[in-house]
């Protein structure tokens, strides 16, 4: 028999990781609230038949926002066999809120006290055995990361789910909400009656979703009982609740729970935030930090040592070599079978070229993710959003936009997706709109070829990180513009738990890398496969056969359309085309220019950096400085890639929206650019 288990808890509660755990499945982990966004499921290792689902993080099961609503409609619609609420044990009074909510749907409940080492690290003791005699449930602790614990857990929550054993009502309200409640749930006649009291006490707090689930008789009887009873609570049942369940915590946490320090106590993490959210200190702080990513990513003198390279440009020399090998064996093997001209020029200029481009700056892409990866884990990002506040509240928006744009460094989709965190219509559609101005991974390798073929010394660092920094500028003043003339509407309030600071564990940041070099290795080897062959084909024939690239079927869509991007600096056909390519995936553009400029060679490139010296491609002779940053902005802002382009539209939830959002993207990609162009060739 399968069973389908739940976990669910508040945001930054460790469920990803212990699902990570449980599943062996590589879900995104990050110390900072919002980074599951939708539910996810796997398969218990060590039991086939189980099914575990990882539900957004939740503070309480009355949702305010989209990834609220998907953890509660879950629990209490789909109804899983059993549920493991987890609490952070360093916060175990506000994790309850939501556990006494869980208990009141009656689904089977197992509670796992995760974090355990930072309990037993501050010196505090929670009885577990009396902690679950006052919940009525299991109570198991675990440390999630390090897996200690999650034998016994998963024990318990099968058990419990084969067992279907519902918790007991637990003693929280006082008569007059326990009157309403109990009356209100007899008019529930048409619902199962497992689920009569969750929605009676649903109602009694005024909860909309499930109000307009009743018929107008039920609203008009359902609203008299609450009449009365908020006239015996001062008019505010909701808070009235609130006060109750508090209550009941504060009783549990007394007689189950030993604290070893009484009254606020400095910690570590208090005291980096004096420096790392300083009011003056904090923007500047941030960006040498971004900085010094970059530069460990680009540097030719990595920590300022003449001629030790970066561990980016270190590895991607490795690759390099590794490929141009893999490349003269294949050419070899060809030549030895007695391959055609065509055949020889397909696979060698054509798919080695093409995808060569490509994985040749992926060691550039995992060493940043890397490190972007270990200031995530590590809680540091956390604060930057709410750094970030103080800006975005000047833009109409929340300091809880900045998470999908952080999040946009890494992919525009998930990005995308996390912009279902807001709770303002408003500002999830600004959000939407200015996320893909943020440079996600597939740009990379863009800037990467511009900044080794065409940049000197530490040059490159700075080029990269100004594109970066670009993003952000122009992400600001668009929600700014968009704010002020396109949308009404008050700002949301701001809420964010800041995390503990925490060294990240280096199976979490690895997994991140690996993740996102295997969505490159997918991507290398299909989209950018396939879009290689095509390229080499239109580049190759034309209506008459095959023939020269000048009069190519490509050759023919390049001039029909380079003339809308002469005024940016780039009037070849051939650059025109790489935009147009990097529509189906961003890498694309790198193969592109691989193939359609004679003279590119990737293993060329990365040999003269290790030299530092510059390299002299064929890209020279279409792109100087101010131009190729002008290409770069241009395919930075413009509209992103054909999958961010239909998160959009799931997102957006209308046809209209996307094209409002396209637009928009296409309209500010071609004005910086332009400026960028004109102005630049002003004053170099």
């Amino acid at each position: 028999m399968s069973y389908s288990i739940a976990l669910a808890g508040n945001p930054n509660c460790g469920k990803t990781t212990l699902f990570n755990e449980l599943t062996g499945s590589k879900q995104h982990v990050g110390n900072w609230p919002g980074v599951t966004v939708d539910k996810k499921e796997g398969i218990y290792k060590k039991n086939k038949d189980v099914k575990i689902l990882d539900l957004p993080g939740t503070y309480s099961l009355s949702p305010y926002s989209a990834e609220e609503i998907i953890a509660r409609d879950y629990i209490v619609k789909e109804k899983p066999d059993a549920v493991i609420n987890i609490i952070d044990g360093t916060s175990i009074e506000r994790n309850l809120y939501l556990t006494l909510q869980i208990i009141e749907t009656k689904i089977p409940t197992v509670i796992a006290i995760n974090m355990m080492d930072e309990v037993e690290a501050k010196g505090d003791y929670i009885n577990v055995k009396k902690l679950s005699e006052q919940l009525g449930v299991p109570v198991i602790p675990i440390t999630a990361r390090s897996g200690k614990g999650l034998t016994e857990l998963m024990n318990a929550a099968i058990e419990v789910a084969k067992s279907k054993k519902k918790p007991n009502s637990l003693p929280i309200f006082d008569a007059n909400i326990e009157f309403a409640v109990s009356h209100i749930a007899e008019l529930l006649e048409d619902i199962q009656e497992e689920d009569r009291t969750w929605k009676a006490i649903k109602l009694v707090e005024g909860d909309e979703i499930v109000l307009k689930t009743l018929s107008e008789s039920q609203v008009a009887a359902t609203n008299e009982i609450i009449g009365k009873a908020e006239a015996d609570a001062d008019g505010d049942t909701e808070a009235k609740i609130a006060d109750l369940r508090y209550q009941y915590i504060s009783k549990v946490v007394k007689t189950s729970i030993n604290k070893k320090k009484v009254g606020h106590v400095i910690t570590a993490s208090d005291r980096l935030d004096r420096i790392l959210t300083n009011r003056v200190l904090a923007l500047p702080i941030f960006a040498v930090i971004m900085y010094l990513l970059f530069a460990c990513t680009f540097s030719e003198n990595f920590l300022f040592i003449q001629g030790l390279p970066s561990p980016g440009i270190w590895l991607a020399g490795l690759v390099e070599t590794g490929w141009g090998s893999l490349t003269g064996f294949i050419e070899g093997f060809l030549e030895s079978a007695g391959a055609s001209d065509w055949a020889f020029s397909l696979v060698i200029d054509g798919i080695m070229e093409g995808v060569g481009a490509v994985v040749g700056f992926m060691p550039l892409v995992l060493v940043l993710f890397l490190l972007l990866s270990f200031l995530e884990d590590s809680g540091y990002m956390a604060r930057v959003a709410f750094v970030m506040d103080r800006l975005f509240r000047h833009l109409g928006l929340s300091g809880r936009s900045f998470i999908p744009l952080l999040m946009g460094f890494g992919c525009s989709v998930p990005a995308l997706m996390a912009s279902r965190t807001l709770e303002s219509d408003k500002d999830r559609k600004i959000t939407m709109m200015i996320t893909p101005f943020m440079s996600c991974g597939a740009k990379l390798p863009i800037y990467a070829m511009f900044a080794v073929t065409l940049f000197e010394g530490s040059n490159k660092t700075i080029i990269v990180f100004s594109i970066y920094m670009l993003g952000m500028i122009v992400a600001i003043i668009s929600a700014l513009l968009l704010n002020k003339y396109a949308f009404k509407g008050d700002t949301s309030n701001f809420i964010m738990e800041l995390p503990q600071y925490r060294v990240p564990t280096a199976k979490s940041v690895f997994i991140h890398g690996w993740e996102k070099i295997k969505g490159f290795a997918i991507k290398a080897g299909t989209i950018i496969f396939a879009a290689t062959v095509l390229i080499w084909l239109l580049s190759n024939f034309n209506f008459h056969g095959m023939t020269d690239m000048e009069n190519s079927f490509l050759a023919s869509i390049g001039n029909g359309i380079k003339f809308i991007f002469a005024p940016l600096g780039f009037a070849d056909w051939r650059a025109s085309v790489g935009v147009v390519t990097g529509w189906i995936a961003k890498e694309n553009i790198v193969a592109t220019f691989s193939q359609l400029y004679a003279g590119i060679d990737d293993e060329a490139v990365i040999e003269s950096i290790m030299a530092g010296e510059q390299a002299l491609p064929a890209i020279h002779d279409v792109f100087d400085k101010v131009s190729a940053f002008s290409y770069m902005a241009f395919n930075l802002l413009c509209m992103p890639c054909f999958a961010a382009v239909g998160a959009i539209r799931r997102e957006m939830g209308s046809l209209k929206w996307t094209l409002r959002t396209v637009g928009f993207q296409m309209a500010v990609a071609y004005v910086v650019a332009l400026l960028i162009n004109v102005i630049g060739h002003l004053i170099f």
